[in-house]
């Protein structure tokens, strides 16, 4: 993986929407099975838009790709140091990697190839992707939040889990972001179909 993974492409003006609502409780899994979300009303957004996420298994990586793509933002990608392999990634493996770290929070700090993207203070408004591991925000997200100044920026988080919705992740991450405008988000299930991601960013009112 490459330490500068920031995808340069045309910034645009933004208009302003409708906050969003959001579904409760979120579960383990990038890989698990539900009833797809209702797209949720669009938060207020405007000025240059960054799609930052964290991918484990590809789900949220290709929900981030669909909506950097309908909105011609920038894209992000948050990678750990040390990637997930499929055996660290199997949380039914008491001895695997997200067990243990489930288990012992001291080793969930996940040290990232880079932290900032580049031109970060150009973004107002940043949309934050991840998978929901055992009801949170996958951790390896928290060091990109915690390590970067979201002071002016609206945040818009989104997840993608199979059993469950966003639950209280976005209210953690911006807890811990200490600033920022944070939104009420949208949980896509592992299996959505791109027609599903770009309904609810239609809704955005950005296009």
């Amino acid at each position: 993986m490459t330490a500068n993974p920031t995808v340069t492409r045309r910034n645009f003006l933004l208009g302003t929407a409708l906050c969003a609502t959001m579904l409760s409780g979120c579960s383990q899994g990038d890989d698990q099975a539900a009833v797809e979300d209702e797209p949720a009303a669009a938060p207020a957004v405007g000025g240059n838009v960054l799609v930052a996420y964290h991918s484990a298994q590809g789900h949220t990586a290709a929900v981030a790709q669909t909506i950097a793509d309908e909105l011609d933002a920038d894209l992000f990608e948050v990678t750990p140091t040390e990637p997930y392999s499929d055996d660290d990634l199997d949380w039914t493996d008491d001895n695997s990697r997200v067990t243990r770290e489930h288990e012992d929070e001291s080793l969930r700090d996940v040290e990232l190839t880079q932290v900032t993207p580049n031109g970060w203070e150009n973004y107002d408004t940043v949309l934050v992707g991840y998978p929901i591991w055992w009801g949170i925000a996958a951790w390896p997200i928290d060091n990109f939040i915690s390590g970067n100044d979201w002071d002016g920026k609206t945040v818009v988080p989104f997840c993608t889990s199979s059993s469950s919705g966003l639950g209280r992740s976005g209210e953690l991450l911006a807890e811990a972001a200490g600033s920022g405008e944070w939104q009420e988000g949208q949980r896509f299930s592992s299996s959505v179909d791109e027609s599903g991601v770009r309904d609810w960013v239609a809704g955005l009112g950005l296009a």
